[in-house]
């Protein structure tokens, strides 16, 4: 049985979306360094659809134990 209901790209695309939602609410709020973050997760989500493989799925599958919605 899984440990999420989730498949993994699932769980990758709320991750990003609330990490640049918070992102751009503390770069209103406290600083414009914070982009840098919303800049991160644009990255990551590049290198996961080039590669497969971003640090936040290696984290979410190893860890988490997530698995994907669809095969590499």
């Amino acid at each position: 049985m899984r440990a999420s209901a989730w498949p993994l790209e699932r769980v990758l695309f709320a991750l990003a979306g609330t990490m640049t939602l918070l992102s751009v609410a503390l770069a209103a709020l406290v600083s414009p360094w914070f982009l840098l973050l919303a800049a991160f997760v644009g990255v990551s989500q590049w290198l996961y659809v080039s590669v497969g493989q971003c640090p936040a799925s290696f984290v979410i599958e190893r860890v988490l134990h997530v698995e994907r919605g669809c095969p590499r």
